[in-house]
């Protein structure tokens, strides 16, 4: 259903800024899966735009650099399945647009008493927890059909740039690489 859904939204997906981004959004995860199998202990987050994509954490240029150049690598000759990544944001959007739906359907009628509420409450986390289940599968599809496209086509590195930033509170620095690409 979710490629039947990704076919009739194909004059959307393919406008050429939505494909940037999409393209952008398979390097980043590409990247970070690549990232992953190469630094212990990694803890990195990433968002992409139509220009190219940000990676934050606390990780080295010359590895941001040497992963990207990887990444864009592998899904050139074919590993188009580093685009999906089980940490997605479009994973845990898609886990909390189901769970409130759930709890939408589960309190539906429902009576403002406190005991009505409490007698509604197993029903919820019953409704909640097949929710997130069924997020998991859910969010991987919608990457891989509306939020990702794993072909590169003629996506290039242009550059990519470091740069630090206070954290007010914590007294720490936020680290955060943005690498700049270019494609149609």
């Amino acid at each position: 259903m979710i490629r039947f859904l990704a076919i009739l939204a194909a004059p959307v997906l393919n406008l050429s800024f939505i494909r940037r981004i999409r393209r952008n959004h398979a390097l980043e995860h590409a990247t970070i899966h690549v990232l992953s199998r190469k630094v212990k202990n990694l803890s990195i987050a990433g968002r992409s735009t139509n220009t190219g994509f940000y990676l934050y954490g606390d990780i080295s240029t010359p590895e941001v650099e040497a992963a990207v150049h990887e990444a864009l690598h592998r899904m050139k000759n074919g590993e188009r399945g580093l685009a999906i990544h089980p940490n997605c944001g479009t994973g845990l959007v898609t886990a909390g647009v189901m769970t409130s739906l759930a709890t939408m359907i589960g309190t539906t009628g429902m009576k403002r008493t406190v005991l009505d509420r409490l007698s509604r409450l197993p029903t919820i986390i019953l409704l909640s927890t097949l929710s997130l289940i069924l997020a998991q599968p859910l969010g991987l599809a919608l990457q891989q059909y509306f939020t990702t496209l794993g072909e590169p086509g003629d996506t290039e590195i242009v550059n990519i740039s470091r740069h630090e930033f206070p954290i007010p509170i914590a007294g720490q620095r936020l680290t955060v690489h943005f690498v700049r690409t270019t494609s149609t």
